[in-house]
């Protein structure tokens, strides 16, 4: 059996629901004013409406999330009754980063005039913040922290999609299965964080850094010459030969062949002339950087 309220018993109904939910209700007009608000808005740090900050709606997003939420709350004065829940960053009286998500619903008058809209929101940190574990887990290396291969294609590709200029570096350190074999593989893993650790002191803030299988590591070098790559990938190999780094109980030098080519063609072709000229270091006597083989000019 249906229930039927007053305009009363729906305002005293609305009153309940608002003081008891942890969800922020908000009253907008027509231009995204909000005309009310429950009292959850202030306990996640919002300010109250009455104090003029903030007045809008959008005033509660950050800026690269307005657009989502214009247009929904434009479609609900539109009449589209989806309700779907659109997510955003918020803007909050602490320092923290908060997502919340929001579901919107116009309001009509007797004659069915849209007046206002009346939303619904929610805090989603708990699971944003699962979600970003997910990915950190998805897409990083957990030995090195780097991220990992599949990060490093993704990003390679998108290098090559947008046609970003830049080199390719590949890494392999030199005899690793023999060092696990004499030392244990907990050496071995101890061998991978300090080369991790000597690429991140040693390259640019704006080079990425992947772990892409067992000794190997890549970087990209965006908006980098292959000679400014060559400079500063032959300085990290130089400078891991000339230490002897304290791994578990040894001391012993640690040294990594290297290879450089140009990001252009297409992703396989970019890491097979890599590939090509660390095979090239490898076969010279390890220890050492190679550059990719010139290519043919082409003719016509």
């Amino acid at each position: 059996m249906g229930m039927n309220f007053t305009l009363q018993e729906s305002s005293t109904l609305y009153g309940l629901l608002a003081e008891s939910t942890s969800d922020v209700i908000l009253k907008t007009d027509r231009e995204g004013a909000i005309v009310h608000a429950s009292p959850a808005f202030e306990r996640f740090g919002f300010r109250p409406p009455e104090a003029r900050l903030p007045a809008r709606l959008l005033d509660l997003v950050e800026p690269s999330h307005r657009q989502e939420v214009a247009k929904a709350h434009s479609e609900a004065l539109e009449g589209n009754e989806t309700g779907a829940w659109v997510e955003f960053r918020a803007i909050t009286s602490d320092e923290r980063q908060h997502w919340f998500e929001i579901r919107t619903r116009g309001l009509r008058d007797e004659e069915g005039n849209v007046y206002g809209a009346l939303s619904v929101m929610r805090s989603i940190d708990e699971r944003r913040h699962l979600k970003d574990q997910l990915f950190a887990a998805t897409y990083t290396d957990p030995l090195t922290r780097l991220t990992n291969r599949a990060a490093f294609i993704s990003m390679l590709d998108h290098m090559i999609e947008k046609e970003m200029s830049g080199c390719l570096a590949l890494f392999s350190i030199d005899f690793f299965r023999t060092i696990n074999m004499k030392y244990g593989q907990s050496t071995g893993d101890e061998v991978l964080v300090v080369f991790a650790d000597l690429l991140r002191e040693m390259l640019r803030s704006e080079d990425i850094i992947s772990r892409i299988g067992s000794e190997r590591f890549a970087v990209l070098l965006p908006r980098t010459t292959p000679e400014q790559a060559q400079a500063i990938c032959h300085r990290v190999v130089t400078t891991l030969a000339e230490l002897r780094h304290k791994v578990g109980e040894s001391r012993f030098a640690i040294t990594a062949s290297a290879s450089i080519a140009h990001i252009a063609d297409s992703l396989d072709s970019t890491i097979e002339r890599a590939e090509l000229a660390l095979f090239c270091a490898k076969a010279k006597g390890r220890n050492r950087l190679e550059m990719e083989k010139a290519r043919p000019a082409s003719t016509h």
